[in-house]
């Protein structure tokens, strides 16, 4: 399908991966159903690109207003082409720090989130038989660090989510890509992170030095928001896109080096995995 024809369903779109890829589809022609908890911050899009635009109010913690969206987007235009699962942010804390409100939302969000939106599309998607669903992991999904131990929580299980996923919806000729982003120049690093009311001078040499990076890093990351959702455009033209789509040398870096070590960590301990099952 030419881009031009193609329905993106964008989830979080008023600021930072969400706003720059609606951006970046629209001017290759796409058609965006925009989604954000603030209407009024995606409209303008409405305004620039007439006709191919649907901006909707959407928190994705809230099952009723997905379903919503969802049924907005396909009385609008017919279909949905892309789901993008791209609404969530980071809590920043030790697992001892954070509060149970802090948990429940940082969960909420970045999970239950999914979940409400992606299961509203589902019988669309099923009805199609076609469709493509981009799930905005991190690195985080894949390495995790102290200090983002409840976020890591989050974006592991969307990992597990997605690739079962993906397995139940193959057969039905819809596709699932993970997207695995390291530090990129969007609003993550202040307007998306969430730092735990509580600190606890323990963790001062391990959760604090990530404390002390992420008011560090805003503006300074390298990763360029505006390739990454070139990437993603690209991955949804390919006949053959990947599970997984890790995005920025440092992603790419902390990955390899995780596996390196997991492999050195399995090889030390065969022995005794071996040894867990009956003899013979």
């Amino acid at each position: 399908m030419a881009t031009k024809e193609r329905v993106w369903f964008i989830t979080g779109s008023s600021t930072g991966f969400g706003r720059i890829l609606a951006e970046e589809v629209l001017k290759d022609g796409g058609k965006v159903v925009a989604t954000a908890r603030n209407v009024s911050h995606v409209i303008d899009l409405e305004q620039t690109y007439p006709g191919r635009v649907k901006a909707v109010v959407l928190d994705v913690t809230r099952k009723e207003q997905a379903t919503a969206a969802v049924a907005q987007a396909i009385a609008t235009f017919g279909r949905i082409d892309v789901l993008v699962n791209n609404a969530g942010y980071g809590l920043v804390g030790a697992v001892e720090e954070a509060a149970d409100d802090e948990i429940v939302r940082q969960i909420d969000t970045n999970v239950y989130g999914v979940i409400h939106v992606t299961r509203a599309a589902l019988p669309q998607l099923r009805k199609q038989k076609s469709g493509h669903i981009l799930n905005l992991s991190s690195i985080g999904g894949l390495v995790a660090t102290a200090g983002f131990s409840f976020y890591n929580l989050t974006k592991f299980a969307l990992e597990g989510l997605s690739e079962g996923l993906a397995g139940e919806l193959a057969p039905l000729g819809v596709k699932v890509t993970i997207i695995e982003p390291g530090p990129f120049r969007t609003d993550f690093a202040d307007r998306s992170a969430t730092i735990t009311s509580t600190e606890i001078a323990d963790y001062v040499p391990t959760v604090g030095k990530t404390r002390e990076y992420i008011r560090k890093i805003a503006g300074t990351q390298k990763g360029d928001p505006v390739r990454a959702a070139h990437a993603m455009m690209a991955v949804v033209d390919s006949p053959e896109p990947p599970l997984r789509l890790l995005l920025g040398k440092m992603a790419l870096e902390r990955y390899r080096l995780k596996m390196k070590q997991a492999d050195r960590e399995v090889l030390k301990w065969e022995e005794t995995t071996l040894g867990a099952d009956f003899p013979g």
